[in-house]
């Protein structure tokens, strides 16, 4: 299931930038890896298959490399050739990368991106801000702070632009920006305007991080399912104290991994369905792994950001009657990716079949309808429903 956006057509440059960045938008504005991830059963490391059947996505693999070949053949792009032929398709989600950039992609899939190490959050006002910094960061060496407003990138205005556009200008994708590569930031802080200008650093995610709050819940925050997402999150159920409510915070997650989706799940559940898939009119199943912590108060956060392996697994702790789920609706992206090998080394992901929840919704297009609609004071909704979770389970 990889992604990008669905409703700006664009140059083929920026467009296949927008597919690099997308589902990584959760995770740090100023470079977030690549964001395309084929978040189905199947590892970024396999070599991909051709699709079985007779379905659309079949047809399209043949198409796109029949494309790419001819291209080759006549000594023009086969990139280009791939890209106008997933255009025809009409399949929103698809996206081409060439060899260098799906490279870059699978390294993404480890937690390693180029940027400048910055977190950022659309504010109601359309604004963008700097929601965190991470330690050792060209950010963070340049004095950037939580909170500091985010005006211009190499001079572009960021002000009610999609966060996704943010993500390209500050990674410098319409450029193949590498790492030691400048970019100039714009920022505000109170009243006081300034300009910084950083190097781009190769850096690693931190998509799992928690913290205790004073009444004894934990907050888990997940901004992204990249390797290795789904045994933090189980580690840092364990380590909440013995009793105490869990907040899985999924506001702005984009997607990853579903395999590491699901290995999240199975820290809150005791085995059983979390989704099923299908691939050209094969279903397919996922599980849970049995041993999860089934007791704590469990409450997750949603919003417009939840996206893809994010909605899936909330539909699963919902439909499973897990957690409880506050926020907003989540975004709608409920289809499978497969990659697709091309002549040239490129690789084409296309569409292949749509995931469900338990309860058998489809999620596409639709997204998750949350239990108790809240905006930004969702967390302190939560916590007043954490507090009556306890009280009936003491009650029991």
């Amino acid at each position: 299931m990889s992604g990008r956006d669905p409703f700006c057509p664009q140059p083929r440059r920026q467009r296949r930038g927008a597919a690099l960045t997308l589902a990584f938008v959760g995770v740090l504005v100023a470079g977030a890896a690549t964001a395309s991830f084929p978040e189905t059963a199947f590892s970024a490391d396999e070599s991909p298959k051709p699709a079985a059947g007779s379905g659309r996505s079949a047809l399209g693999q043949v198409d796109v490399r029949r494309a790419a070949a001819a291209a080759m053949a006549a000594g023009t792009s086969p990139v280009e050739a791939a890209e106008r032929a997933v255009s025809r398709s009409g399949d929103r989600w698809a996206a081409v990368y060439s060899e260098g950039e799906y490279q870059e992609f699978r390294e993404s899939l480890d937690g390693r991106y180029t940027g400048v190490g910055l977190s950022a959050r659309r504010t109601e006002r359309g604004q963008v801000e700097v929601s965190a910094v991470r330690p050792g960061s060209p950010a963070a060496r340049a004095g950037v702070r939580t909170g500091d407003r985010l005006r211009t990138v190499d001079g572009t205005a960021v002000d009610g632009r999609p966060v996704t556009d943010v993500v390209a200008l500050l990674r410098g994708d319409a450029q193949d920006a590498p790492a030691g590569t400048a970019v100039t930031l714009g920022l505000r802080r109170g009243t006081h305007d300034w300009t910084e200008t950083l190097r781009r650093a190769r850096l690693t995610t931190d998509p799992v991080t928690e913290r205790r709050l004073p009444g004894g819940a934990t907050v888990v925050r997940v901004s992204a399912f990249t390797k290795g997402t789904g045994a933090d999150v189980r580690r840092a159920v364990r380590r909440a104290p013995s009793g105490a409510g869990i907040v899985l915070d999924l506001r702005g997650n984009s997607g990853g991994l579903v395999t590491e989706a699901t290995a999240a799940a199975s820290a809150f559940l005791d085995g059983g369905l979390v989704a099923t898939y299908d691939v050209d009119g094969a279903q397919r199943v996922l599980h849970a792994a049995p041993g999860g912590d089934t007791d704590r108060a469990l409450v997750v956060l949603v919003d417009g950001g939840t996206m893809s392996a994010a909605e899936m697994l909330t539909g699963a702790l919902q439909d499973r009657g897990r957690a409880v789920v506050i926020g907003s609706r989540t975004f709608g992206k409920g289809s499978v990716q497969m990659p697709t090998t091309l002549p040239d080394g490129s690789v084409a992901e296309l569409t292949v079949g749509h995931y469900r929840t338990p309860a058998g919704r489809a999620v596409d297009g639709r997204g998750i309808t949350p239990d108790l609609e809240a905006g930004s004071a969702a967390l302190d909704h939560a916590l007043t429903v954490l507090t009556g979770l306890g009280t009936r389970a003491e009650d029991r």
